[in-house]
């Protein structure tokens, strides 16, 4: 039997009825049989076409308030007949079925549905079950039959229709049937989605079900060599007001920056400063303009080309100094109209509104040949979460600071260390392989930036195995200390704290960032 297929018939059964006109006129102009029911008939019949009704197969009326229509052997025997199997073609005769070449469907809008806020009984009546099992039964048979699985393919079926007159290889109908059941399997991860939601008891990390068709291609990966998508629907996080397009890294490094901001967001005016993921400039001030510049101050050369972000509204006074940098991308709550337009002097610039949406629970990233799935680092200390280890104590002023720093070390790379003073990171040490190694980097960067650490606190993700840190930052003007500890030497650098005259404070709470 050849490869190639010839249209002759056509079951249309679809939800939105745009776009049909011009495939009416070609299945008209070939000649092909068209199958239809209730208001997509009306319209095929409106635009000119002459259908048999799926009724007149069936001898069955649409039933149960047309939950039930195609769902018959004389629909679905039409469909998956196989054109070469002699039994199949005995059986097709001795019950007067007619085959079936071309199936076009447009779900049931469910998606649409749950986000409008309906009803239940709205929402469920939306799960499509005929043209599920149309679209199913169609591509499990693509050897003989066209499936046309959503209005995104209607195109590719003008072009058969149009340029091959209705003829179509095996190859085609091959990609038609795994869009098909690609539509298929997203619909149905939607509403397995929908349904858990209204459990209590369901754990998100027992089952990986993803399903994710909106992408957006991207200039290239991390590098040029690389091609790159972004799978998602941006807009719902951030509103892109102005500025090229973002890429692979840029998004990368909003992320990371608007999951830090997620911690600041109730303080007063902060602005934070990020350059490959990491935080080089953090502050919180009485207003923005003041927190920008601070932020600044702890890394000038770094912030070239960064990421920029706020939490609260960026004014006038703000953007001015923003301006002046070059930076990548700005993020805020908003902008003062006077502002956005300063800051749109830039043509590249790239300048992100962030909505209200709140972010994923969970996080999933590649690993091997499958997937590492765990629960978003949602914990934060509070002043009750401190337990004092040494003989001396911490002040509320070098406690705020504290966990000022934690905040930051918690979306550093681990292997981290954190310096902050007043609200502010003085600098840290970032992606180390050894805590010590994290450390001298921290204290590295802040002597060359000529910025002081007396009285500073220090913070790290994750317990020190050895007293070595205790002793290197109380060298450089450190006063206070916050760590997680658990390490079987804890008492050795709580007694190095002591003999130095450090206060150290642990939290019982790790964050490592890998």
């Amino acid at each position: 039997m050849s490869e190639q297929c010839k249209i002759k018939s056509a079951l249309i059964s679809v939800f939105n009825k745009d776009g049909l006109a011009p495939i009416v006129e070609e299945l008209k102009r070939l000649g092909v049989t068209i199958y239809s029911t209730g208001g997509t008939q009306k319209t095929i019949e409106d635009l000119g076409g002459e259908v048999v009704p799926v009724e007149n197969l069936t001898d069955y009326p649409s039933i149960l308030g047309g939950r039930v229509k195609t769902l018959h052997p004389k629909v679905f025997g039409g469909i998956l007949s196989r054109r070469d199997h002699e039994g199949d073609r005995e059986q097709m005769a001795q019950y007067a079925i007619s085959n079936i070449d071309l199936v076009v469907v447009d779900l049931y809008p469910f998606e649409e549905t749950v986000a409008s806020g309906a009803s239940e009984e709205a929402i469920i009546e939306k799960i499509d079950i005929g043209g599920i099992a149309l679209i199913r039964g169609a591509a499990k048979n693509h050897k003989d039959v066209v499936i046309i699985p959503s209005m995104d393919d209607y195109s590719t079926l003008l072009d058969i229709l149009k340029n091959k007159d209705g003829e179509t290889s095996l190859s085609e109908r091959t990609q038609l049937a795994t869009r098909a059941f690609r539509t298929s399997s997203h619909y149905d991860t939607l509403i397995n989605k929908y349904l858990e939601s209204a459990l209590e008891d369901v754990n998100p990390l027992d089952n990986l079900n993803l399903s994710v068709p909106e992408k957006k291609s991207l200039r290239y990966g991390e590098n040029p060599h690389q091609e790159g998508r972004f799978f998602g629907n941006l807009d719902d996080i951030l509103k892109q007001l102005h500025g090229k397009e973002l890429s692979y890294n840029n998004l990368l490094d909003v992320d990371a920056a608007v999951n830090l901001m997620e911690e600041f967001m109730d303080c007063e005016p902060t602005f934070a400063i990020l350059k490959h993921n990491n935080a080089c400039g953090l502050a919180t001030r009485n207003n923005l303009s003041e927190a920008y510049a601070s932020a600044l101050e702890g890394d000038p050369i770094s912030a070239f080309g960064g990421v920029l972000i706020a939490n609260k509204a960026i004014d006038m006074a703000t953007a001015e100094l923003i301006h002046t940098l070059f930076c990548e991308v700005v993020i805020a709550p908003s902008f003062d109209e006077d502002a956005l337009e300063l800051l749109k002097g830039k043509k590249n610039r790239i300048l992100l509104e962030r909505q209200a949406t709140p972010l994923p629970k969970s996080i999933v990233r590649t690993a091997l040949n499958g997937y590492l799935v765990q629960d978003k680092d949602s914990q934060m200390e509070s002043p009750s979460d401190l337990t004092c280890v040494t003989n001396k104590t911490s002040d509320d002023k070098a406690i705020s600071d504290m966990l000022f720093a934690m905040k930051i070390a918690k979306h550093t790379k681990s292997n981290t260390i954190v310096f902050a003073k007043n609200n502010q990171l003085v600098a840290s040490g970032t992606g180390q392989t050894s805590r010590v190694d994290a450390l001298k980097q921290a204290v590295e960067k802040a002597n060359n930036l000529g910025l002081s650490l007396e009285g500073a606190v220090m913070a790290s993700d994750a317990f020190f195995p050895f007293p070595d840190c205790v002793t290197l930052a109380s060298e450089a003007g450190i006063k206070h200390v916050v760590q997680p500890g658990g390490s079987i030497n804890d008492s050795k650098s709580i007694d190095a704290c002591n003999e130095l005259g450090l206060a150290m404070y642990t939290t019982g709470v790790r964050h490592f960032r890998h």
